[in-house]
C-alpha cells in the first residue's frame, strides 16, 4: 500500500507545480485544480511544415478544419486515443514537459487542440503504436509549446478539457437518395459525439437513430428529402442537445447548416 500512496503523492506534487509555478514572460498557465489528477504523459511532434492546417481533417472526415469550426490548432492522435473515430472533435490541453526536455520545451506554455485525424501505427514500435499516447500536431500548435528548429519528438503532459466553440453545431449533408450521411462539426462541451438521431418534418415523424459511418460522419437509410430536418446529439459525457428544424426543406446534398444552440 505504501508505494501506491507515494506514487499518487508525487503525481499531485507535479500537478500542483504545473498549476502554480510554470511562468514564462510574466504569463502563468491556467490549470484548474479540479483537473489536477487528470494530467497524463504523452509525446508530440508535428505534421509537415508546408502542409496547411486546414487540411488535417483526415480520418475524422473534416474536409476543412477551419470551416468545421476548429481553427488551426488540431492534432492527429494515436490508436490509444482515437478509438475508431469516437474521439473526433474532442479537445485536449497540452504542456511541453520542461522537466524532461528543457532544450526544446517552452516553459510555461500550453495549447488546446482538437482531435481531427488519426496517426496510424506502423506496428514497428513507432510513437503511434499501442500503448503510446501520441499527438501529431499542426505546426502552429507545436510551436506554441516547443522551440522552432526541433523536428523531433517532445514529451508532453495532456488532459481533456471542454471545447469552446463559436456559433452552433454544424451539419454538412452528404449522400444520395435514401442514404443520408451527415458530417457533424463545431461541437462544444466534451466535443466527442456518442449518439445521433435524425427526424424529418412529415406526418408523425419519430427520432431515427443514426450510425457512425466513419469519424464524424453519421448515416441513416431513411429518405428524408424535401423535409425539414432535426437532430438530437448525445456526447460521450452524457449531455444531450436537440437542434430542431435546423435544416430547411429546401436542403441539398453538399450544404452545411448551423444550429442556433450549442453545448456549453
Amino acid at each position: 500500500m505504501a508505494p501506491h500512496i507515494i506514487m499518487i503523492s508525487s503525481c499531485l506534487i507535479w500537478n500542483l507545480y504545473c498549476m502554480l509555478v510554470l511562468i514564462s514572460g510574466g504569463s502563468v498557465i491556467s490549470v484548474p485544480l479540479v483537473q489536477a489528477k487528470s494530467w497524463l504523459n504523452a509525446h508530440a511532434t508535428f505534421y509537415g511544415a508546408n502542409q496547411s492546417p486546414s487540411s488535417l481533417g483526415g480520418a475524422c472526415g473534416y474536409d476543412n478544419t477551419i470551416h468545421a469550426g476548429f481553427g488551426v490548432n488540431t492534432a492527429a492522435v494515436s490508436t490509444m486515443l482515437f478509438r475508431g473515430g469516437e474521439v473526433c472533435g474532442a479537445c485536449y490541453q497540452l504542456i511541453c514537459d520542461y522537466r524532461v526536455d528543457p532544450k526544446w520545451c517552452l516553459r510555461g506554455r500550453s495549447v488546446t487542440v482538437t482531435a481531427t485525424n488519426f496517426c496510424p501505427p506502423n506496428n514497428q514500435g513507432g510513437w503511434c503504436d499501442p500503448p503510446h499516447h501520441h499527438f501529431d500536431l499542426s505546426l502552429p500548435s507545436f510551436l506554441r509549446i516547443a522551440r522552432q528548429g526541433n523536428e523531433g519528438i517532445v514529451p508532453v503532459l495532456y488532459t481533456r478539457v471542454p471545447c469552446k466553440r463559436r456559433g452552433g453545431v454544424r451539419f454538412t449533408l452528404r449522400g444520395q437518395s435514401n442514404f443520408n450521411m451527415v458530417m457533424i462539426s463545431n461541437v462544444g462541451g466534451s466535443g466527442d459525439v456518442k449518439a445521433v438521431w435524425i427526424k424529418g418534418s412529415r406526418g408523425r415523424a419519430s427520432w431515427l437513430p443514426m450510425h457512425r459511418n466513419w469519424g464524424a460522419n453519421w448515416q441513416s437509410s431513411a429518405d428524408l428529402r424535401n423535409q425539414r430536418l432535426s437532430f438530437k446529439l448525445t456526447l460521450a459525457d452524457g449531455n444531450t442537445l436537440m437542434c430542431l428544424n435546423v435544416v430547411p426543406s429546401s436542403w441539398r446534398f453538399g450544404q452545411t447548416f448551423s444550429s442556433r444552440n450549442q453545448f456549453s
